[in-house]
């Protein structure tokens, strides 16, 4: 695990950037809600700060995610203690996980956990996530894998867990849940989202009770590299994610307007 940790460089105008930081993140929140994806006040979304300081946001210790807003996210230190006065608890354990992946990847600014019912279904899958659907192959060799070792609360396991996610956007942990990290909450999102989708039709189609039809591997890289931005194909799709994110705020303008406050 590296010891220096890569911000954002700070923006000319501090207060403005961790406005539009907290209610991003606010809306991933109220988005992992909408979609089904908590865990009642557990499991964590962490988003960091620019600057010099090793800053995060965080959710308050014991608020559903559809309680979240932008101005009762806690703002913590790279060990899980809050910065300054807040009125909630956090819970410094949970972010073991959080702050080795934050520690040890600069591209890693958000970094989005959970224990859904499909997700936990196929992190205890001895072959993982399969190529099932195009909504897989975007992970197809881009997921790590790491192995169970009881709750995350030493700290002696994050080197371990930080060179099983080696370079990758996403990784399963093993008889615990999903993960993904982004440059932004908005893009571990949209991650998370289709490695949740990607998880829902893999136990869907194994329900059926036949065997799978899957893609040779070299299919699979290859629509793994046009969903990443990686292979060219006959037409470009450069505005698929911006748009969908623009659709995704619409949805939480209307259903939870209150996540700005």
């Amino acid at each position: 695990m590296t010891d220096a940790l890569t911000t954002p460089d700070a923006p000319a105008d501090p207060a403005a950037e961790e406005l539009r930081l907290r209610r991003e993140l606010a809306a991933v929140y109220r988005l992992v809600a909408h979609f089904r994806m908590t865990d009642l006040i557990f499991t964590h979304i962490s988003q960091r700060l620019p600057g010099p300081d090793n800053h995060f946001l965080i959710n308050p210790y014991g608020l559903l995610f559809e309680e979240i807003t932008a101005s009762n996210l806690v703002k913590i230190d790279l060990a899980g203690n809050p910065v300054e006065p807040t009125p909630h608890p956090v819970n410094p354990a949970g972010f073991v996980i959080h702050s080795a992946i934050h520690k040890a990847r600069h591209d890693a600014h958000c970094v989005l956990h959970t224990h859904t019912k499909a997700g936990c279904a196929v992190a205890a899958q001895q072959g993982g996530l399969l190529p099932v659907n195009q909504m897989s192959m975007e992970f197809h060799d881009r997921v790590g894998y790491h192995d169970y070792e009881g709750v995350a609360l030493n700290l002696d396991e994050q080197e371990r867990l930080v060179a099983d996610l080696g370079g990758h956007p996403a990784l399963i942990l093993r008889n615990h849940g999903l993960l993904t990290v982004g440059d932004s909450a908005k893009q571990a999102f949209l991650r998370m989202y289709y490695l949740e989708k990607a998880c829902e039709i893999q136990v869907t189609a194994q329900a059926g009770g036949t065997p799978l039809v899957l893609p040779s591997a070299q299919v699979a890289e290859y629509t793994a590299r046009q969903l990443t931005g990686e292979a060219s194909s006959d037409f470009e799709d450069h505005d698929a994610y911006d748009l969908a994110w623009a659709a995704l705020l619409r949805l939480v303008e209307r259903t939870a307007p209150d996540y700005k406050d």
